[in-house]
């Protein structure tokens, strides 16, 4: 079957400084695209603490709860693509302005809520806001900064990334349990405004300007296929596991393959008739990308799996506090946000080497816990030995996909990767909570459970650092040729 690739010519342009032109105030560029996701995977987490503030205080509903935390998650992860592709068209610097906008609104919003129904709907805007705005960060990257300048910045994105996910979880106690001026839980979504705000004017300022690209249309059926099909797969993945995986969750998923099936048809036909599709996906037939996105998407997993269960295990099976639990993670996400600097300044050999190393550390770790090495000392070691084992495979895997791919294919590495990133860890909470979960009350203690689905995070890390192992192999080998 011959696979055809859509040739961007003129994306390489779009909101970039371009070849030979000075790149003025690159840290500020990078400061205000960071920022962005900053804000963005920060509220991913941030509403998990103020869920029983926002009972108490809302009377809302189970059902309401689930959706002011799952609602975010699913515009989040189904927009994406669409953000990345809505960006070379419109432009970077324009969607990023207009995604931010959304969001620091839809924050106020969320903030002065009356009701659940309210929030709920905020929660929704707001996670297409951050879709927007996120979907330009590693494309800005990619097509603004070049050799040492780029593997610096993505080192940079790979520890804000790691520093975001726990400062969410810390943030949301601390203004929940400071309780400013009675105001409970809203401080929580108020405090995005003044910070969207300084993030709107550093932006416009320093941003690159957009560049016409002419009369390129947004591919609406691919957008339309393309949501439709992650709705089937990630609405069942955030909503199945409370609900006892109900018959509509499975009915979902084997949905969802047709599904996608029917959005890669439509847009190889798309490409082939010389038009302008919402996504290249005959990149996911280039090896390197295949397996750098999988092997991505498990570590993925495992990360958000260890941190779903190991907060069950602390709280509900040794009876630890919510404090402690919050706490004793940050081993791991300190050591993760410390690798990607690091990594942007070793050689060819060490970063090749990184992501399958990586992923054999994290399996290192899974192994210890499952073997019974679970008193505090021991997990703090085992966290920071993880930390930097997902630091290493997610900033290996990282660079050998921005390196291996064409700039002019940036809009489509960022949305692939994201989504990636989104879906992975949406699944590994899934699949592994629930293993946890039915381990429990089976297997008779909660240290057996945790032990077993800690053994079972190790055979799938070892899994994935084969697989990186093989595209770091593919990608010294076989450069791939940009197509014509």
């Amino acid at each position: 079957m011959k696979i055809t690739l859509v040739h961007r010519s003129k994306a390489t342009t779009t909101g970039s400084p371009g070849p030979g032109r000075p790149r003025r105030h690159a840290g500020w560029v990078l400061a205000s695209l960071l920022g962005g996701m900053f804000l963005g995977n920060v509220d991913i987490a941030v509403v998990n603490v103020a869920i029983p503030s926002i009972r108490d205080r809302l009377h809302a509903s189970s059902g309401e709860l689930e959706l002011i935390v799952s609602g975010y998650t699913l515009a989040y992860a189904m927009l994406l693509i669409t953000g990345a592709r809505l960006g070379e068209i419109r432009g970077r610097r324009r969607t990023y302005l207009g995604g931010l906008a959304v969001f620091t609104l839809s924050s106020l919003g969320c903030g002065l809520a009356p009701d659940g129904v309210t929030l709920v709907a905020a929660r929704v805007v707001q996670g297409g806001g951050a879709a927007l705005m996120v979907s330009q960060v590693l494309t800005g990257i990619q097509v603004t900064f070049e050799g040492e300048a780029r593997r610096r910045a993505l080192g940079a994105y790979t520890a804000v990334l790691g520093v975001s996910s726990v400062i969410g979880q810390a943030l949301g106690g601390v203004l929940v349990s400071a309780d400013v001026l009675g105001t409970g839980w809203r401080p929580i979504f108020l405090v995005n405004v003044p910070i969207g705000i300084v993030l709107l004017v550093a932006s416009y300022v320093f941003l690159p300007a957009d560049q016409d690209r002419g009369a390129s249309k947004l591919d609406l059926k691919g957008v339309g296929l393309l949501s439709a099909a992650l709705f089937l797969l990630v609405a069942p993945l955030v909503l199945g596991q409370d609900a006892g995986w109900p018959w509509w969750a499975w009915a979902s998923l084997a949905a969802s393959l047709p599904a996608f099936a029917l959005f890669t048809k439509t847009e190889r036909g798309i490409a082939r008739r010389g038009g302008e599709p919402l996504m290249n996906v005959g990149l996911l037939a280039r090896r390197q990308v295949a397996l750098a996105l999988v092997s991505q998407g498990i570590t993925r997993a495992g990360y958000f799996a260890l941190l779903f269960v190991l907060a069950l295990h602390l709280q509900q099976g040794l009876g630890r506090s919510a404090v402690y639990a919050g706490l004793l993670p940050i081993a791991w996400v300190a050591t993760f946000a410390l690798v990607g600097p690091v990594l942007g300044r070793a050689g060819a050999r060490t970063r090749r080497l990184a992501a399958p190393v990586g992923a054999l550390l994290m399996a290192v770790a899974f192994a210890g816990v499952a073997a019974g090495l679970q008193s505090a000392g021991w997990l703090v070691l085992l966290l920071g030995i993880g930390g930097i084992g997902y630091g290493a495979a997610f900033s290996g895997t990282l660079a050998h996909l921005t390196e291996s791919v064409e700039a002019v294919y940036a809009s489509d590495v960022s949305g692939l990767f994201n989504t990636t990133l989104q879906v992975g860890g949406t699944m590994g909470v899934a699949v592994f909570g629930t293993v946890y979960l039915a381990l429990t009350g089976h297997a008779g203690t909660a240290r057996e459970a945790f032990s077993t689905t800690n053994a079972w995070l190790a055979a799938v890390s070892v899994a994935a650092a084969a697989l990186m192992s093989t595209a770091a192999r593919t990608g010294q080998t076989a450069r791939t040729k940009a197509p014509s």
